[in-house]
């Protein structure tokens, strides 16, 4: 069964009204300052996510956040490459998401990895749909 990002991105949205979150969404413009800031540029997919539900409050994890002043806070996307990359997450995998000092990570094919903090993990999905679905919202 294929998972599309825009059927997780639904199932969000009824778990976690829109209309009720606080933090604005990204739009390109943020997206593209925080891509200069990292330093990465993010996949297309992703930037669908931020766009739409980077805000929602779904289980125990979020993925990160991106704000208009670039502030350093908690759950903000600059600050969780910076932490896991002090870490060893490598340089081509773009962290989304921090659980307990782990990592989701976006790999240079699409798929989403886990990097535990005590290094590599075989733990991986085949696309961000996947990830949101399965450990966003199954397990979150």
């Amino acid at each position: 069964m294929t998972i599309l990002l825009q059927d997780v991105i639904d199932e969000i949205n009824v778990i976690d009204d829109p209309k009720g979150r606080k933090q604005p969404l990204p739009n390109d413009a943020l997206i593209a300052k925080y891509e200069d800031a990292i330093g990465f540029t993010f996949p297309e997919e992703y930037k669908v996510l931020l766009k739409t539900v980077s805000n929602a409050f779904v289980g125990y994890i979020s993925p990160f956040t991106l704000n208009e002043g670039l502030l350093e806070e908690y759950g903000d996307l600059r600050i969780g490459v910076y932490e896991a990359r002090k870490i060893g997450v490598p340089q081509d995998w773009l962290p989304i998401c921090e659980d307990n000092g782990d990592y989701y990570c976006i790999a240079p094919d699409g798929s989403v990895r886990f990097w535990d903090h005590n290094g590599s993990s075989s733990e991986s999905w085949p696309s961000l749909a996947v990830w949101a679905k399965e450990v966003w919202i199954e397990e979150g």
